[in-house]
């Protein structure tokens, strides 16, 4: 009763409604890819084995399984062949065998494990995890009788009474180990489509004195993606329970429907969000953070604090710290602020180091690319940088330094130091006047020669 777990991922479809040269099961979903979803969601069962099914050369949906292995099913001829290809990989395997498609990341560990648990308990040789649905007419229908599945009756093949039923297949199946190899082999294709269908397990398993059983699901868990219209609508169901689980967990949101996350975006209580942000792969925020509308960041920590936006982005590699100020229209690139500092507006910081307590006046930018690569920019705690600086990489500013505004540095600061670089003003007096005329003359001029 407590054998592990294998687990088979049925990835090798065509999915050619996506209309993409991407393969389906890559197509991103709350910034990863649809099968890392799938296969995170398995992985909570803590299984023995993880077993992909892929279709020749799909190198990049292997690269995709890794660490686990994958095998090939050479011929596109249905989902029953598709499994029976990874017999090889379960070879010494007794336990629960576990089925789910690449395609599916909505279902939770959750219900698969209720699923394996019934089986388990029932000793059942199948098991189908169903759900009710809605409209029930594109899926395969569950005839249950007294508990027990007896068949799988796919959506056009149904008659008039068995149209009438809504409990309906989500594709999730349970086997067991020891006779999912036999199941498998008695498979046959003899339909109209010449295909080997998993869902004939069922009848297979109960023509042999075995028995077969079906859980049911909510339906939300079970749309299969196969279209782009069916991403985006994955996309909005899993939004909503990142949003939901967000607000529960301590996090406020003007406006939740406009707040765009990860799947692996991470928030303490008391982060505070405006309209309009998006969080890409790979952030965090400590806790008492405003985030203001408009704000774009990905592959960032944001320290206990800090007061983000509008309209400000953070990008890959960065690091904010406590008590940080990032404003309106900064961007940040790999770039780490420390504690205090502030870049109130119109900054670009690329490939940075910004000390403790110091101020990024605005239009300042940090020239990290030469063409060839990128270079760092350091300043030091407590320095100030006035507006439309330009600090060329490689640069250090020092503790405490000024340096003035409008100034492009190329060398390094010392500490305490006050630094300019620019052009001399000139002055002169009384000009102003005979210029505009110049300059009106010389515009009227060139409109005559247009004509």
């Amino acid at each position: 009763m407590t054998s592990p777990i294998a687990v088979v991922v049925l990835a090798a479809g065509a999915g050619t409604r996506m209309k993409s040269a991407l393969p389906k099961v890559l197509h991103p979903l709350a910034g990863w890819p649809m099968l890392r979803h799938v296969l995170g969601n398995v992985g909570r069962l803590k299984p023995s084995r993880i077993v992909g099914v892929i279709s020749p050369g799909a190198e990049v949906v292997a690269a995709a399984f890794a660490p686990h292995p994958t095998v090939v099913q050479k011929r596109p001829v249905g989902t029953g062949d598709a499994a029976k290809a990874a017999l090889g990989a379960l070879r010494g395997h007794r336990g629960p065998v576990l089925v789910v498609f690449g395609d599916a990341p909505l279902v939770t560990a959750n219900s698969m494990r209720r699923l394996v648990v019934a089986c388990r308990s029932s000793r059942a040789a199948v098991g189908v995890l169903g759900f009710k649905a809605r409209d029930p007419s594109p899926y395969g229908r569950l005839i249950v009788h007294e508990g027990v599945l007896e068949k799988i009756v796919e959506s056009k093949d149904a008659n008039v009474v068995e149209k009438a039923i809504d409990f309906c297949n989500s594709g999730v199946m349970c086997l067991d180990g020891g006779l999912i190899a036999g199941l498998l082999g008695a498979i046959r294709n003899d339909n109209v489509k010449r295909e080997f269908y998993l869902t004939d397990a069922v009848v297979l398993a109960r023509a042999a004195g075995h028995r077969a059983i079906a859980v049911a699901g909510e339906e939300e868990e079970f749309q299969g993606i196969n279209s782009r219209a069916e991403l985006a609508a994955a996309e909005r169901a899993l939004q909503e329970q990142f949003r939901a689980a967000a607000l529960a967990a301590g996090v406020t949101m003007t406006d939740p429907g406009t707040v765009w996350f990860s799947a692996d975006t991470r928030l303490s209580a008391d982060v505070s969000i405006g309209p309009c942000v998006r969080f890409g792969p790979g952030v965090s925020v400590a806790g008492g953070t405003q985030i203001k509308a408009f704000c774009d960041i990905e592959g960032a920590r944001i320290g206990r604090g800090a007061l983000i936006g509008p309209f400000a982005r953070i990008r890959p590699g960065s690091e904010v710290g406590e008590d940080v100020h990032i404003g309106n229209f900064v961007e940040l690139k790999a770039t780490r602020m420390a504690r205090g500092a502030k870049a109130n507006h119109l900054a670009y910081l690329g490939d940075s180091d910004i000390g403790a307590a110091s101020n990024i006046g605005a239009g300042t930018i940090a020239v990290n690319y030469d063409g060839y690569g990128k270079h760092r920019t350091v300043v030091g705690a407590e320095a100030f940088i006035g507006s439309n600086s330009s600090l060329v990489a490689p640069v250090r500013i020092g503790r405490g330094a000024n340096v003035t505004a409008g100034s492009v540095i190329t060398e390094d600061v010392p500490d305490g130091a006050v630094a300019f670089g620019r052009a001399r003003q000139t002055t002169k007096k009384g000009r102003a006047a005979p210029l505009r005329a110049k300059l009106k003359a010389r515009a009227a001029a060139a409109k005559r020669t247009k004509k």
